[in-house]
């Protein structure tokens, strides 16, 4: 046997001849796992997105309930016994604690901001939580003596008559747009076309007659079937999902007049919106200009 056939079947050449002829094949194979593994891991992303979307409508039902329930916005005992289990499960799964903490945090975040409180992440509490600011950066009850400096709102009235009508009216138009906008859309309230629901604000002397003209809420200068009436807080308590209707018109700070049924509609159709459908700045602006006012009222109160 000639030395060239020794070499071509010596052992180390067998060996570099398999190994180059199954690298490209193993690398191919690598390829393919990793690209498969890679589709899995988006699945799961768009399963977190999922879930997530669940969470904020969950979130949303739980926040309509709290007022008639009575329950705060925040309850840091629920907060404190939700990361607690997460801890627990995360210990079980092999999940780092900090990215469980992290997590959470991202997702009570969230939750408040949905409800117009605030968060500040860069803040900790003794727990090592972000601290949720109770609706604004600023403890209301250590301020009610700057509280009671601010005049109450039936001493805004004579300024408030300098402002145009139409001014206010196109602002209060404009408003509710962005504000019912899904129920626009949906044609919920195509009920109110061609009736007329009056808003009146008794502290302020304001009153406005809306009606529904070519799909949108218009204000009108007519005779309202149907009034709803409050102080410029309650009304304000109402809107920023502060105080549940039914409360405020049980303890009579809000008085529904006239047509009983067209205004019980209206207010049925404002209880069912989805609090998250309105936009996060309105509703944050809502929130705590709603705790603001409360705040200044119980500080001339008290």
């Amino acid at each position: 046997m000639s030395r060239r056939r020794q070499d071509v079947f010596s052992p180390p050449s067998i060996r570099d001849a398999l190994e180059g002829g199954l690298k490209p094949a193993l690398r191919e194979a690598s390829r393919f796992a990793v690209a498969r593994t890679r589709a899995a891991i988006d699945r799961v992303d768009d399963g977190l997105l999922v879930l997530l979307a669940a969470r904020r409508r969950l979130v949303g039902v739980v926040a309509r309930l709290k007022p008639r329930a009575g329950i705060p916005s925040r309850d840091p005992q629920r907060e404190h016994a939700v990361r607690q289990r997460a801890q627990a499960m995360a210990q079980r799964l092999g999940v780092p604690s900090a990215t469980a903490t992290r997590l959470l945090d991202l997702a009570i975040g969230d939750a408040c901001t949905q409800q117009g409180l605030a968060v500040d992440l860069d803040q900790s509490g003794p727990d090592g939580a972000p601290v949720i600011l109770d609706g604004m950066n600023l403890d209301l009850a250590r301020a009610a003596p700057m509280l009671r400096l601010l005049p109450p709102p039936r001493h805004l009235a004579p300024l408030l008559r300098v402002v145009p009508a139409r001014w206010q009216h196109a602002l209060l138009e404009r408003a509710m747009a962005r504000v019912l906008a899904a129920p626009l859309a949906e044609h919920a309230l195509d009920f109110m076309a061609g009736r007329r629901l009056g808003i009146e604000v008794t502290d302020l002397k304001l009153r406005w007659v809306l009606t529904l003209c070519e799909g949108r809420l218009v204000v009108i200068d007519d005779t309202p079937e149907a009034s709803v009436r409050g102080s410029a807080t309650d009304l304000l308590l109402l809107a920023s999902r502060l105080e549940d209707a039914d409360t405020l018109f049980f303890q009579r700070t809000l008085v529904l007049t006239g047509d009983t049924e067209l205004g019980l509609t209206a207010r049925n159709l404002l209880d069912r919106l989805p609090w998250e459908s309105v936009p996060l700045g309105l509703r944050i602006a809502l929130n705590r200009g709603a705790r603001l006012a409360r705040a200044a009222r119980d500080a001339h109160h008290a």
